[in-house]
């Protein structure tokens, strides 16, 4: 798909982050921009500086997890600008689940799929018709994440959980747009290589109250920094990749139509292949055996 000037994108989770890096580079390329988030703190800078900047955008504070306000999202971009091009559902959430698996907050569970997983969803049958039945060309663009679409992370089980589910519905969305022989296509976006300076650390500060933990958060990093300085002091080293590159990627991805926006890294090439040799060999995980949750 071309990128023109005057088509319309639409970005979930666009207060900062990714989503604010993919708007900014959206009007970048001359395109509309609606910027959707459940921060409405954030939202409102945002949309400030894009407008400071000379970029067309229109905010809408969001919960993807609610069904009625993605709807009403769609509404409102159709309404101010008449056709939607770009549909990018990145909004997301990190559910602060913590140690072993059966010992999890359900409700860590049900925000998470709220979020990353419904929100999804509603995003594309919010989108998705209206796009269609234009007839022009347009693209979808899922982000999902390394944890869980390239090899899972027993550490964020219920994050990669949601993660997994993205990929496969983004897969099941382009075969069934392949079939339709349509002109909007889907991908699915892989941010990185390296961890991201996101707000997803401390997703816990936008949690509804019908999500709250019924047990307290143990872990002794509430935020992004904390953690960062953390491994710092054990001698780790941490790599980041701007927001920045991720948005390029998206851009580059949606030119050439690439379903996988997967950053080249050849650790994540390295889980690939352990992955598809453990199933083409019907052989035990030993790639998940040495992870280390106390």
């Amino acid at each position: 798909m071309d990128l023109r000037e005057g088509q319309v994108a639409v970005v979930t989770g666009a207060a900062s982050g990714i989503g604010l890096a993919m708007a900014r580079r959206f009007a970048a390329e001359a395109l509309k921009v609606v910027l959707a988030d459940v921060e409405e703190g954030a939202l409102e800078k945002a949309a400030a500086e894009l407008r400071r900047e000379g970029a067309d955008v229109h905010a809408c504070v969001v919960d993807v997890a609610e069904r009625g306000q993605v709807v009403a999202l769609a509404e409102a971009a159709y309404e101010r600008y008449g056709a939607v091009h770009v549909l990018c559902n990145n909004a997301g959430v990190g559910s602060g689940a913590e140690g072993r698996m059966w010992e999890h907050d359900p409700a860590d569970w049900e925000w998470a799929f709220a979020v990353n997983v419904w929100g999804v969803f509603h995003g594309v049958q919010a989108f998705l018709p209206r796009m269609l039945a234009a007839g022009e060309p347009g693209h979808v663009v899922n982000t999902s994440s390394g944890d869980g679409g390239i090899a899972p992370l027993p550490t964020a089980s219920v994050y990669a959980v949601t993660k997994a589910a993205v990929v496969t519905m983004t897969e099941s969305l382009y075969a069934h747009l392949r079939a339709e022989r349509a002109r909007v296509s889907a991908s699915v976006l892989f941010p990185g290589p390296h961890m991201l300076r996101t707000g997803l650390w401390e997703s816990h500060r936008n949690r509804p109250g019908r999500y709250a933990k019924r047990r307290p958060r143990r872990t002794p990093y509430r935020s992004l920094g904390q953690w960062e300085a953390a491994m710092r002091e054990a001698g780790r080293e941490v790599r980041f990749t701007p927001v920045e590159e991720v948005a390029g990627l998206v851009v580059s991805g949606i030119r050439a139509d690439r379903f996988w926006m997967l950053p080249p890294s050849e650790h994540s090439d390295r889980q690939i292949r352990a992955r598809s040799r453990s199933m083409l060999g019907r052989t035990n995980p030993s790639y998940l055996e040495d992870f280390v949750l106390d």
